[in-house]
């Protein structure tokens, strides 16, 4: 029996003879699945970060996340997870002392309220309870006369995409001058994601999320407008200073020895991303979300958010069984998912296509959820889920 069993109350003849014979899946929202070949890529002789061949790899990667993005945005890439990327943007372009509104509905979105007050910024928070999305108008109101937004995209820990462009809008209207910096850790590379025609100025991500790399990388993304805005030698900090770090990428260089490794696997990664245009990409990740909320809603466990994120599918557990039951049962099984985060541990359970993955995996992932459902003693109807997860892979 594994620690995982013990701990959820189950017990070894509880699991099919076959389960140790199962293929380990990671299917929760980051890190995620990689590619082999990629990871074959960190398996290369060291290379130095200012050979010829490191700087032409760096600016190669670079391209690529602003292919990805869409935009024409100047792309930095940090060695730091997506947190240490948006504590650079931060300190990089809001001046100590500046107002600094935070919109929150879920872990994620609170971690950046946090930071700024952390930091001595005046943080004011609008919020949202945990499940429900942002309000534009309420938001709007909120940073009318503040320096900076700081607003998530997608949120982890509740399945929900926030309106983003309607976010952005309202805002705009009453403060023009608003820096606006996006989380768009899950989003980028997932989500339709416009930040130019939205009015957006900083997005921010990380290499464990959408780009299916291992984790140790940020990603900063600034728009032609906003580099003027960057502090020069901010006081605030020293190796997540962004106008040094965005002058140097330019020039194909980094402050710092940067994660070459990792930025060799980044750029092959991206390659698969950008085989297909940005709206194929996006829609096609889109079915991917929606065949995992099928497959939980045909199994009486509806998501948790009135609109949902294509990044991650947030599900309530069935009356009787909570997040942490299910998400141990699949660990049981191999299958790496995650329960909410505190406090709602117990309220629902998360799961995701979000990196090396495809519509074969949504399905294989709607029968996996059909065998732990049943195993912790939900009434299942064979197949109900993988059903309801083709009809919503169906592109016509």
């Amino acid at each position: 029996m594994t620690d995982t069993a013990a701990r959820s109350g189950l017990t070894a003849t509880d699991l099919p003879d076959f389960t140790p014979l199962n293929r380990e899946r990671l299917i929760a929202p980051g890190p995620v699945q990689v590619d082999p070949r990629v990871l074959l890529e960190l398996a290369q002789p060291q290379m130095h970060h200012r050979a010829a061949a490191g700087i032409e790899k760096l600016m190669e990667a670079r391209a690529k996340l602003t292919q990805l993005l869409g935009d024409p945005y100047d792309a930095v890439i940090t060695t730091s997870s997506g947190t240490g990327a948006f504590e650079g943007a931060l300190v990089s372009l809001v001046p100590e002392g500046a107002k600094v509104v935070n919109a929150q509905a879920g872990k994620f979105s609170e971690r950046w309220g946090e930071m700024a007050g952390r930091l001595g910024y005046d943080a004011q928070i609008v919020a949202k309870p945990w499940g429900e999305v942002l309000d534009p108008e309420e938001v709007a109101d909120a940073a009318r006369d503040a320096h900076t937004l700081l607003i998530t995209h997608s949120e982890t820990s509740t399945g929900a995409l926030h309106d983003l462009a309607a976010i952005s809008q309202a805002a705009r209207a009453k403060n023009p001058d608003l820096i606006m910096i996006a989380d768009c850790i899950t989003s980028y590379g997932v989500a339709e994601l416009r930040p130019a025609a939205w009015g957006v100025d900083v997005i921010v991500s990380g290499s464990q999320k959408g780009t299916a790399t291992p984790p140790g990388l940020g990603f900063v993304l600034f728009s032609p407008e906003i580099q003027s805005r960057l502090i020069k030698n901010t006081p605030r900090g020293f190796y997540l200073d962004m106008h040094r770090e965005l002058t140097g990428q330019k020039a194909g260089s980094t402050p710092q020895t940067p994660a070459i490794n990792l930025i060799y696997a980044l750029s092959l990664s991206l390659e698969r991303l950008l085989c297909v245009p940005l709206e194929v990409l996006w829609a096609e990740k889109r079915r991917q979300a929606d065949a995992l909320i099928a497959a939980g809603t045909a199994l009486g466990a509806p998501a948790w958010a009135p609109r949902t994120s294509p990044a991650v599918a947030v599900l309530t557990p069935p009356a009787g069984i909570t997040g942490r039951q299910v998400s141990a049962r699949l660990a049981d099984m191999g299958q790496r998912a995650l329960p909410g985060q505190a406090p709602h541990e117990d309220t629902v359970f998360r799961v995701s296509t979000m990196g090396y993955a495809d519509r074969y995996d949504a399905l294989a992932i709607a029968g996996i959820l059909e065998e732990a459902f049943a195993s912790l003693g939900v009434s299942v109807e064979r197949g109900v889920a993988v059903q309801a997860a083709w009809a919503a892979l169906r592109v016509n």
